[in-house]
């Protein structure tokens, strides 16, 4: 079955920096776009960034300058490089994909989330 696991989340200071990773099973990596997106306490989840097949990326304003998503297909692994991070980045990071099913609308799977705190 589909199984998405985020690690590399932590505790960092303002400006610091983290590299999550997302490893990916269960179907073929390397046709599928990947996204990570994040929810605030009290907020709703979010599209952070993502990466399509072909290695296209697009990113929300909020981080565009400061985040980059990549994916290495070999590893089956969906990564984020989060630079010069604030405050208001605080929140549990989820790696996503959204799979076809046949005679059914599409399906998104997620991870279980990484918890990314930082301090002022």
């Amino acid at each position: 079955q589909v199984q998405l696991v985020e690690s590399g989340g932590g505790l960092v200071q303002t400006g610091g920096s983290l590299r999550l990773s997302c490893a990916a099973s269960g179907f073929t990596f390397s046709s599928y776009a990947m996204n990570w997106y994040r929810q605030a306490p009290g907020k709703e989840r979010e599209l952070v960034a993502g990466v399509t097949s072909r290695s296209s990326t697009n990113y929300a304003d909020s981080v565009k300058g400061r985040f980059t998503i990549s994916r290495d297909n070999a590893k089956n692994t969906v990564y984020l490089q989060m630079n010069s991070l604030k405050p208001e980045d605080t929140a549990v990071y989820y790696c996503n994909v959204r799979l076809p099913r046949i005679f059914a609308s599409d399906m998104d799977y997620w991870g279980k989330g990484t918890l990314v705190t930082v301090s002022a």
